[in-house]
């Protein structure tokens, strides 16, 4: 791991445990819970000076088959700035993932902290929306 995606990673981290309980793994990544969101932030170099976080959110999982929870992501369910929704057929069901990657070299606590809550705040209210009965 690049010192550089270190750096980011324990900002991050640190920005995170002001909020939730954060798991960092052996790879460096960190691991946390939103609002019944399963979170895990992973740092890449795209190439060579440009170091980036992904932080992908298990926003739901195993929604009804027979639902319309395509329909309702594609027409901007929980309508969040912040993430790219994808909707996967799984075997018991829809299952929903959102997805930000950002350059965050040079982001201090309080701005690191501020956008990765923008985007777990959207995969919860994606949530929220998906999962009411």
């Amino acid at each position: 791991m690049s010192t550089a995606i270190a750096e980011m990673l324990g900002v991050a981290r640190t920005a995170l445990e002001r909020f939730h309980d954060v798991t960092a793994d052996e790879d460096g990544s960190l691991t946390f819970a939103h609002g019944g969101v399963v979170c895990a932030l992973q740092g890449v170099e795209l190439e060579e000076g440009l170091p980036v976080l992904n932080l992908t959110c298990v926003v739901a999982w195993d929604l009804p088959a027979e639902s319309d929870v395509p329909t309702r992501v594609a027409l901007g369910a929980g309508e969040g700035l912040f993430g790219t929704p994808r909707v996967i057929r799984g075997e018991r069901g829809w299952d929903v993932t959102l997805r930000y990657a950002f350059p965050a070299s040079g982001l201090e606590e309080k701005a690191m902290g501020t956008l990765l809550m923008l985007v777990v705040s959207s995969a919860s209210s994606l949530r929220a929306e998906l999962t009411e009965s």
